[in-house]
């Protein structure tokens, strides 16, 4: 498995926060919260329009900010582009003990597929060693997002790429839609913390500096990174249970609900938890890791695991952006620690008994 780690200490880089979201979501509210909230912190903003004319770049207030519009419509290849030279030139204005911002923040545009801003991060040497991709925000707009996940794939791609999900506009639904709502996203995406707001009102650090893709803080600051939420399927009840559920409201099963999402909505995203109780085989796990991303990359928006290889003392951690992977031996396990494996694939159309099989076939 490469190892991806620059030489650049990770805590000398510059974070980046990426906000996703369907059109009307809030992601422009969320913003201006976080440029006018009195922080301390600067913050370089790049917006990433569709269309010939900037429309948000009026609408994000503060002058102590630098926006950036990209008016260049679907985010590709030519909008990978732009945000290489973006933040390159970005990065041109720090000047040592005397930084021009603390963080960067990306707004894509409601149409966007957030994957390809987020491998920006890592294809790119230049930009890879001077920033450190934060996290993936989702906000959804409770009231529209399940028609939205029914006619849009960029929708179903946006919630399912996310580190965590803002489920905004609370107060236009009631209770019962809600969690039909949550079912649903959690379907889609089973890691992803839900966090229920109103006008895109949520703490901030809950988007801002949470360490989502930093593989050498991951388990410090999530130690449940791979395991679902209660309620979800795939969750694991151990030692982490309870830890990092900032829904803002007590979560129940919901049993009920969960069945109508698999019913009247059969989306072709989908998160596949696997685990296994048994030592993997290193080799035999990155061979099949690696056919596996070089196959279905495209398909596979995010992968996320800790696996415990046979004759290592240290549990190998892992993530994966499409086809882009990176992993690393973390700290060791503990002497009276539950030694299992454990991964999450989030993707379209994934074959969910194959996985199965492919992982499990990798013990040792």
């Amino acid at each position: 498995m490469t190892d991806t780690t620059s030489s650049t200490p990770a805590q000398a880089k510059i974070p980046v926060t990426v906000l996703t979201g369907y059109l009307g979501a809030g992601k422009t509210t969320l913003l201006n919260r976080i440029l006018t909230e009195d922080h301390g912190k600067r913050y370089a903003v790049i917006v990433n329009e569709f269309g010939e004319i900037g429309i948000d770049n009026d609408l994000v207030v503060g002058a102590d900010e630098d926006v950036f519009e990209m008016n260049n419509g679907c985010v590709c290849c030519t909008v990978r582009g732009d945000l290489i030279r973006v933040v390159s030139g970005l990065m041109k204005r720090q000047r040592p003990g005397k930084p021009a911002f603390d963080a960067i923040i990306v707004e894509t545009t409601g149409l966007a597929d957030p994957g390809p801003v987020a491998q920006t991060f890592f294809v790119d040497e230049d930009v890879k060693a001077k920033t450190q991709l934060d996290s993936v925000t989702a906000l959804v707009d409770a009231k529209h997002v399940m028609a939205r996940l029914d006619d849009s794939k960029e929708a179903r791609e946006q919630v399912a790429f996310a580190d965590r999900i803002i489920l905004n506009k609370v107060d236009l639904v009631d209770e019962a839609a809600l969690d039909a709502v949550e079912a649903r996203l959690r379907a889609l995406n089973p890691l992803a913390p839900i966090t229920r707001a109103e006008r895109s009102n949520v703490p901030l650090d809950s988007v801002l500096g949470v360490h989502a893709f930093d593989l050498d803080r991951i388990l410090e600051v999530k130690p449940d990174f791979v395991n679902p939420p209660h309620g979800a399927e795939g969750h694991i009840h151990d030692e982490h249970c309870g830890h990092d559920h900032d829904h803002g409201h007590d979560h129940h099963d919901h049993g009920h609900h969960h069945g109508a999402r698999g019913h009247a909505h059969q989306d072709d995203i989908k998160g596949i938890a696997l685990s296994l109780d048994r030592p993997i085989d290193g080799a035999k796990f990155t061979q099949w890791l690696d056919l596996l991303l070089g196959s279905q990359g495209q398909n596979i928006l995010r992968a996320k695991g800790i696996i415990d290889v046979q004759g290592e003392d240290r549990r190998l951690v892992f993530q994966a952006v499409h086809m882009i992977l990176e992993g690393d031996l973390q700290r060791a396990w503990g002497v009276n620690e539950r030694r299992w494996s454990r991964a999450v694939f989030i993707g379209r159309d994934l074959d969910e008994a194959d996985l199965r099989r492919g992982f499990e076939a990798c013990a040792a």
